[in-house]
């Protein structure tokens, strides 16, 4: 029998080498887990079972599999999810009638193609200005080639026309960021000319976007009415991408990252290259914007150190800071780099990459680059100057979740300003933190757990019902003997559902079979599960396992006696509707039989 190709992929990859390219996994007996990407936590909530090969949070109770994880990771259908592993199996996938393929796979080839163009046009005639620029910054011929750099050459529709030529229709360009539509009706031209341009990458390495560099002035002014023309332009947002949410050279960087347990973070593209280049892998760029929470919940995945490496500003530049009080907000340590005046970090490292290696060497926290930067704005022997420091420096002490650690800034706030620690304390309960709209993003994560639909319905006693049948299972899968104890008339207080899971338990011989080992007792099963109902009961399995430490017999017992009083309560709510029926009625023969019946009931709840 041929597997299919999502068979195949399961069949190849490792769950946990999978999720451990997005998040960084810690090891738990036989599991591994983590703080789950999904929803806002302070506590590990995220489990890995390679046994079952699927993953579990049991704080918003997010799970699957391998093609569960990637979809809801990267925010993609399952079409790609199936690419992008295929392409990390080493599977190649039949080729897809083109009419059949989403709008968001064909927005992915042009991207694709595009970068080519670009690529191809740089090695040119056309591009040796381009290609000398870049040599002339320092990118040797290997950057080029693994950033994937390239040329957009001086012509109106150069990629338009080359990309309608493949059969894409110029709406989709439009789509795709590469082309602007002047006006309704009128022939979209190249977003991207006479430009050095940088393809932008998803953690896979699979071109969603673009930045362009402006390298040589030529006709430009004419074209923006005399005025400089922007150095930079980049892809606008689309379904691909969205500068809020993207990290140039994290796919190339996310290893360097995990291993060295800090990220450093640069302005521009060609940072980032330079870095990379002169060794230093564990380098990304947030071009174009400020740090936004969706970029911190991605490095967190990764690391929780921050190095910035650029010219900051407290004062002026709100967008920088406010990204900082973020990243505060969220326990990241954060280190500030002191860069010469008028260099970045491309220059540093192509003048001498050693240099660049002693100035993040010689780093200082966030803190006390707030300390510095109020001490020396303001004098700190007056009243005045003193009320001023404590204004500027105290919000930011009070982001910071650990109180060890707000402790040690306080106790040096007070020996700075020659005052009280209690004096400064009663300042920062009073510090204003003003929420910035990305604040709204981190809030709505964690309420999304409060408030959701599966939450409301597990507080009725149907959903305490779920919960108890849901126990049972899993403490059966944990020891299978224990199925034992569901006999006789005890099965009748489950749901359809839960008993068919039950009684297929039942007629498979658990003795001789090693306790919890889930993969052979699903074998084992007469009436084979379907996958949804397999990844259920792995699920299920999972919990038992990360949860339930309690001898399993006791707690069934315990479940039994629970679902056992909600039975009785839901059949005398029955019982008194039909009571009602009967009264209306008059029926007075079924009004004694119900009471009757209904006492009965009663008594087995007291």
């Amino acid at each position: 029998m041929i597997n299919s190709p999502v068979d195949e992929i399961k069949n190849r990859l490792d769950i946990v080498e999978v999720i451990q390219g997005y998040i960084k996994l810690q090891k738990a007996g036989a599991n591994y887990r983590a703080l789950c990407p999904f929803h806002s936590e302070k506590k590990s909530s995220f489990f890995v079972s390679p046994v079952r090969q699927i993953w579990h949070c049991f704080g918003c109770g997010a799970g699957g599999g391998i093609f569960e994880f990637v979809m809801k990771i990267e925010g993609i259908e399952f079409g790609d999810a199936l690419r992008i592993l295929a392409q990390k199996a080493g599977i190649e996938l039949k080729k897809q009638d083109p009419k059949l393929k989403t709008a968001r796979q064909r927005l992915y080839e042009i991207c694709e193609i595009s970068t080519q163009f670009f690529q191809k046009q740089l090695e040119s005639k056309t591009g040796l200005a381009a290609k000398k620029y870049l040599n002339d910054r320092g990118i040797n011929e290997e950057s080029i080639k693994k950033w994937r750099l390239g040329y957009a050459p001086d012509i109106w529709r150069g990629l338009s026309d080359f990309l309608v030529g493949k059969g894409y229709k110029r709406e989709e360009i439009v789509n795709a960021g590469l082309a602007i539509e002047p006006e309704k009706g009128q022939t979209p031209y190249d977003r991207f000319r006479g430009r050095i341009i940088f393809p932008v990458f998803d953690l896979n390495s699979q071109v969603i976007g673009f930045g362009g560099r402006i390298f040589e002035m030529g006709d430009k002014k004419q074209e923006t009415g005399g005025l400089e023309p922007a150095k930079y332009i980049n892809t606008p947002q689309t379904a691909l991408y969205d500068k809020s949410r993207v990290l140039y050279g994290l796919n190339n960087a996310k290893v360097a990252i995990r291993k060295q347990g800090h990220c450093v973070l640069v302005e521009g593209y060609t940072d980032a290259i330079m870095s990379h280049q002169a060794g230093f892998d564990n380098t990304i760029a947030v071009s174009g914007t400020a740090l936004t929470s969706f970029h911190l919940d991605i490095l967190k995945r990764y690391s929780e150190n921050l190095i910035l490496a650029f010219d900051m500003d407290i004062a002026g530049d709100t967008a920088t800071k406010r990204g900082i009080d973020l990243a505060l907000e969220r326990g990241f340590g954060i280190k500030i780099t002191k860069l010469p005046p008028e260099s970045d970090p491309a220059d540093i490292i192509l003048k001498n990459p050693k240099e660049w290696e002693e100035i993040l060497k010689e780093t200082r926290s966030i803190i006390e680059f707030y300390f510095d930067s109020a001490l020396a704005a303001f004098n700190k022997d007056t009243p005045e100057g003193k009320k001023e420091i404590g204004k500027m420096v105290l919000p930011a002490i009070k982001r910071i979740p650990n109180k060890i650690e707000q402790s040690h800034w306080i106790q040096l706030l007070a020996k700075k300003l020659k005052t009280r620690e209690e004096d400064v304390f009663e300042e920062l309960k009073k510090a204003r933190i003003v929420n910035t709209p990305f604040d709204g993003n981190i809030k709505a994560s964690s309420d999304l757990i409060k408030e959701t639909p599966q939450n409301s319905f597990l507080k009725t006693e149907q959903g305490r019902k779920k919960i108890l049948e849901e126990k049972v299972i899993s403490l059966v899968l944990k020891d299978p003997s224990s199925i034992n104890l569901v006999d006789g008339e005890k099965i009748l207080f489950f749901s359809t559902e839960a008993q068919k899971i039950l009684e297929n338990f039942k007629k498979f011989a658990f003795l001789d079979k090693p306790e919890g080992d889930f993969n052979k007792i699903l074998a084992n099963l007469e009436n084979k599960p379907d996958e949804e109902l397999k990844n259920f009961l792995a699920t299920l399995s999972l919990r038992a396992e990360v949860e339930y430490e309690e001898d399993a017999e006791e707690e069934i017992e315990i479940c039994l006696a629970e679902l056992k009083y909600l039975e009785i309560k839901n059949k005398l709510k029955e019982i008194s509707e039909e009571l009602k029926k009967a009264e209306e009625a008059k029926n007075h023969q079924k009004i004694n039989v119900l009471i009757e019946e209904f006492n009965k009931l009663a008594k087995e709840l007291l």
